[in-house]
């Protein structure tokens, strides 16, 4: 018999536990996986983007808006910070207040189980869960046997990144225990175009640039990656998570600039379009750009017409994705838990005393760029409070 029994040792169930375990809760964590910390692992190409010093409410999707700011303003990233300096470990921002750790990720791995020991948490890796029913106290059973709690906390993730054990089993409980579930799909994932447009795109590939990307009203300025596949980078993966199926994505190319007066700027010049993007773009884009929407010649010999069309092409390049490169290469899952189930001081569930849902499984999904695991400390922390 335990006081608090989690499900799920990644960034939200370790640090739940760890909560829980300060309060001498007799806790337990279980993993399926045969260590922790997997998505830890291999997040931030290995480092680990563990926070974000600007997020706010504003930085998270989620049917209900609202839901993420109680438990954002109880642990904030400030508060993570501090932990983390506890512990000695050195870090920088990377840019846009991103945070990665300066050597590897497992660092926060080894903080979070070091906190967990410290704190009397028990974890087990390599068990699975094979069903979980409730009459009067919980009961959880596994392939090391059965075992009882007051407080179930679900943090089991989403559909994200398959390889590394991604399953459906949080989604499963909400709904054995009759819990909405808003229709999840992959979050900041690759955009694939059609065959067509691939080809014709093909010298592109490969080539990073600039760009403002836009849809169903969010914009995003980052990179944009043009891929084999269709469209990657961080601007991309932005945007991703607001796309929807036959949504068209708008690209400005020269955020910074106005491409008309640019282009009319050098309307008496004998320099070839391509060579005069080339100074605001990769000089390999633009000309490869220039092959697919407007055949490079001398400036002067473009109509006015001809220099409108092609600013037009540079400040709101109109694509239309065919779908996305799926939960393979989601970084996030979108959707999930309905926050109508949920209280958003505790995490509970309204209707099932004792039942928790943190981190990736419920319907909250941040941003590229530390912010969902901020959620996952931050939800986590809040239902560490109460189990």
């Amino acid at each position: 018999m335990w006081d608090v029994i989690i499900i799920g040792g990644g960034a939200a169930g370790l640090f739940c536990a760890i909560e829980a375990g300060k309060r001498k809760r007799k806790t337990l964590v279980i993993e399926h996986n045969s260590r922790v910390g997997r998505k830890i692992e291999i997040s931030g190409g290995g480092r680990c983007n563990f926070t974000n010093i600007h997020t706010t409410a504003d930085s998270f999707l989620s049917q209900n808006p609202h839901f993420a700011k109680s438990a954002l303003a109880r642990f904030t990233a400030e508060d993570f910070i501090a932990l983390v300096k506890k512990h000695r470990i050195k870090f920088y921002e990377k840019k846009l207040g991103q945070l990665f750790c300066d050597s590897s990720s497992r660092d926060i791995i080894d903080m979070l189980l070091a906190e967990c020991a410290a704190t009397g948490v028990v974890v087990k890796a390599g068990c699975r869960v094979s069903s979980v029913n409730h009459s009067g106290s919980f009961h959880v059973e596994t392939d090391a046997g059965l075992f009882q709690c007051s407080s179930l906390v679900i943090a089991t993730g989403g559909l994200s990144i398959r390889p590394l054990g991604a399953t459906d089993f949080g989604y499963r409980i909400a709904g054995q225990f009759g819990l909405r579930i808003e229709t999840t799909r992959p979050g900041l994932v690759p955009l694939v175009l059609d065959e067509a447009l691939r080809t014709r795109m093909a010298k592109l590939s490969g080539i990073s640039v600039d760009a403002m990307v836009t849809s169903n009203g969010a914009s995003f300025r980052e990179n944009l990656l043009v891929t084999h596949r269709g469209l990657s980078g961080p601007a991309i993966l932005q945007i991703s998570s607001y796309w929807k199926p036959g949504d068209s994505i708008s690209i400005n190319l020269l955020p910074d600039d106005d491409a008309l007066q640019l282009l009319k700027s050098h309307h008496a010049s004998d320099a070839e379009l391509a060579n005069v993007l080339s100074r605001h773009l990769p000089k390999r884009f633009a000309h490869a750009w220039c092959e697919l929407y407007a055949p490079s010649q001398p400036m002067k010999r473009y109509t006015e017409r001809d220099l409108e069309r092609i600013a037009a092409n540079l400040r709101a390049l109109e694509l239309v994705p065919t779908g996305t490169e799926g939960y393979k290469k989601a970084e996030v899952t979108a959707g999930g838990v309905s926050t109508i189930e949920l209280s958003s001081q505790t995490m509970e569930a309204k209707r099932v005393h004792g039942l928790y849902f943190i981190g990736e499984v419920v319907d909250v999904t941040g941003h590229l760029g530390g912010y969902n695991f901020q959620w996952a400390w931050s939800s986590a922390f809040a239902a560490g409070q109460y189990a």
